[in-house]
Formats: structure tokens, sequence, C-alpha cells
């Protein structure tokens, strides 16, 4: 009887970690053809995003224009990769703007701790109390239509949760034989740090990351959107999907091939960080 019972468990235990590693590795092959066509097709389309011809108004897709063309004539496919490089580089961007500064800032109060850990800990519950589109509104209202207060708006509002993981990891390590035995040893803070602080928090990040990478392409798209952020005629996905929603009973597939490419790069990051497991 115990051996039937303990059987089931041991098949379920061994079939969860090859259902994470496959979601994560569809997960990466989607984005690296994300990435690629981001990367890469902005160079190999050879057409000018911005370029319009109001002969080719709505025009479907083939001919000359393979995804069709805009209300202005404009190249669907050119916008689309520029769009996605775009996305795809102010997303990485606010994550390298979060990331470092609160990863740093989190080894910075375990290690110190008192005062200093103190007012870091306030300053995170202070920022984690506020919305974070009002952080981001606040920040884009000097400089509407710009990228860079979008960005550090965006990174205001998610470099705390590094900063918490950083922080405990960091705190946790601290107590441990091996580093208080290589401060009585004579090893250095600098290297205390690079060598036994540093690669244990970095193991905790990747899936913090594309959680946070997936949040900062919702937010420009979002903030795009509702015209706070990139405004038209700059081709950014969000800002794309409202100039052409009046057009949607015409030429619906304007509206869903930026919606999907928005949807597509959400859902490979989830994979990669092993929220959604198939």
């Amino acid at each position: 009887m115990n051996a039937l019972t303990r059987t089931p468990l041991r098949a379920t235990c061994a079939r969860q970690p090859n259902a994470v590693f496959s979601a994560r590795y569809w997960g990466g092959g989607l984005l690296l053809a994300l990435a690629l066509f981001a990367l890469l097709g902005a160079w190999l389309i050879e057409a000018d995003p911005n370029r319009q011809n109001l002969m080719a108004s709505l025009a479907p897709p083939g001919g000359d224009y393979l995804l069709g063309a805009d209300h202005y004539g404009r190249d669907l496919l050119a916008r689309l990769a520029h769009g996605a490089r775009l996305s795809f580089g102010l997303a990485v961007l606010t994550l390298l703007s979060a990331a470092v500064p609160g990863t740093l800032l989190g080894i910075l109060a375990a290690w110190r701790g008192g005062i200093t850990e103190r007012l870091l800990v306030t300053l995170a519950d202070a920022v984690m109390a506020l919305p974070g589109l009002l952080l981001v509104l606040l920040l884009i209202a000097f400089s509407p239509g710009h990228y860079v207060p979008l960005v550090l708006g965006l990174s205001l509002s998610l470099w705390v949760e590094f900063f918490r993981v950083s922080r405990a990891r960091t705190a946790t390590l601290l107590i441990q034989p091996h580093l208080e035995a290589a401060r009585l040893l004579g090893f250095g803070i600098g290297y205390r740090l690079r060598r036994m602080v540093l690669p244990e928090v970095a193991a905790q990040l990747p899936t913090l990351c594309s959680f946070a990478l997936a949040t900062a392409v919702i937010g420009i798209s979002t903030l795009s959107a509702i015209s706070v952020g990139l405004r038209p005629p700059t081709p950014e996905l969000g800002s794309m999907i409202v100039e052409l929603l009046p057009y949607y009973a015409e030429a619906p597939w304007l509206v869903l091939l930026p919606s999907l490419l928005i949807v597509l790069l959400v859902l490979a990051l989830q994979l990669i960080g092993g929220r959604i497991n198939t």
C-alpha cells in the first residue's frame, strides 16, 4: 500500500521540473524569435516606417505591403519591426535602470544595517505605497512624449522588488559561517562581495528580471495608448493600436497584429519566468 501511494507522488515530482523546463524552453525560443524580428527586421525591411502613401491607405496584405498598410499608407510590417525594437529596447533599458540600483542598494542595506538600512527600507516602503502609474505620470508631466521620463518613471516603480530580494538574500548570507570565516581570515570587503555575495544574489534575479521586463513592456504600451507616453508618428506598439482603432471595422488586422506582438512578447517572458507551466 505504501509503495502504491508513493508512486504517483514520485511521478508528479519528476514531471514538475520537466514541465517548468519545457515552459522556459518554449518561452526562450519565442523570445529569441521576437528579438530577431525586432533587431534584424528593421534592417532587413528597407521600407521607411514613417513614409506615407495615401494612395495605398488601408491596403490589404499582399503585393507591395506584405502585412498591409495603415490609414496613411505606411508599411505595417516596417512599423511593427521598428515598434518591436523600440518596445523591447525601452523595456531592457527600464530593467537595467531598476535592477542595478535596486540590487546594489539592497546589498548595501543588509551589509551596513543600522540607520542606512532603516532609511532605505523606509524609502522602498514609500515607493510601494504610491501607485506605479502615478510615479510615471509625475515624471512624464515634465517632458511629455519623450522616452527618458518614461523609463525613469517605470524604473522607480520596479526597483523596489530588486531591493527587497537582494536585501533578504544578503542578510541570509551574512550569517553564514563561511562568510564570517572569510572576514576573520582577512579577506577584504571587495573580495567577499565579489566572490561570495554577488553570485548568490544574482542567482535569485533571472525570474524577477523576466517579470520586470513583462511589466515594462505592458507599461510602455499602456502609457503610449493613453497618449502620455510615446506619441505618433513614432512606431510604438501601444500607440499604433489606438491610432488604428477607428479603422478596425475596415481593416481589423491593423489593430490585431500589434496587439498580438505585445501578447507574444509578454507570454514569452512569463514562460521564461516560470509563472506559466506547460
